[in-house]
């Protein structure tokens, strides 16, 4: 490790016990989207002798997030997408009884809340955090605030972000907060497209800033999601990011993989055939 001072970034410490941790993002789980679903359920149900010792979801786990009450929805009829998401939780509920699982908000669901985290069984985790295992000095993030390129959406990021922005859109209606997010997300692809469909072309990661949040969180790897770019990034001075892929199963080829991170650093297990 450089001898850099440690600033005050949230640390993770894990127990001597683990010997892998697997960290996944960017699944964006939809009902509309069931061959995606069905990979995430296939791994939360793998056999214990595969499984890692705990699970980090470092954002985007769902396309969309409006409030924890889409897991028991009153005043509307409930709906396929409320029953899907309470499918969510229950394996996630479930896996969590014998492995913990540890989340970070994503730019999808950063509205993701305290009632929705204890019906997952999940922890939350601040961005960014440093995971202390194996030796070594891992920072975690979603990865969008470093996009520092994407300005028109650091400024939305801003807003929404905001304990007033996120008090007055939780206190609507629920089928009204629905209406909004379809909007947002039809904004969403909007700019994607006027980007261009290839993934290179959005905006990325701002190397000067990933190297210095390392160097602040005294590590040498940056691990996030967000830029659906899963490569690694050499930063110079020992310094690296590694990108996670996102996951789309009917896509050509089909995405959806976990890295895993053991003693032998990190390593991408792909999950489909």
């Amino acid at each position: 490790m450089s001898a850099h001072p440690v600033d005050r970034f949230a640390e993770c410490i894990a127990p001597a016990s683990w010997q892998a941790v697997d960290v996944i993002s960017d699944l964006h789980l939809q009902a509309s989207e069931p061959d995606t679903f069905e990979a995430w359920a296939r791994y939360l149900r793998e056999p214990a002798p595969r499984a890692a010792d705990a699970l980090i979801i470092l954002g985007d786990l769902f396309e969309v997030w409006v409030g924890d009450d889409v897991l028991n929805p009153t005043g509307v009829r409930p709906s396929a997408e409320h029953a899907f998401w309470r499918t969510c939780a229950d394996l996630l509920h479930a896996f969590s009884e014998h492995t913990p699982v540890y989340f970070l908000h994503g730019n999808r669901d950063f509205l993701l809340g305290a009632a929705a985290l204890r019906a997952c069984g999940m922890h939350g985790l601040s961005d960014p955090t440093v995971l202390v295992f194996q030796g070594e000095r891992w920072l975690l993030s979603h990865g969008d605030e470093l996009c520092l390129a994407d300005v028109d959406y650091l400024r939305f990021r801003a807003q929404v972000r905001s304990s007033a922005w996120q008090r007055d859109f939780l206190a609507q209606p629920l089928a009204r907060r629905e209406a909004i997010a379809r909007e947002l997300r039809a904004q969403s692809e909007a700019r994607k497209r006027s980007a261009g469909p290839d993934p290179s072309l959005w905006a990325d990661v701002d190397a000067e800033a990933a190297r210095n949040w390392l160097r602040r969180a005294d590590a040498r790897t940056l691990i996030h999601g967000h830029t659906h770019r899963p490569t690694e990034h050499p930063l110079g001075d020992g310094l690296r990011r590694v990108v996670l892929s996102d996951w789309d199963v009917g896509a050509t080829p089909p995405r959806a993989e976990v890295l895993r991170l053991d003693a032998q650093g990190a390593h991408r297990v792909p999950l489909c055939p």
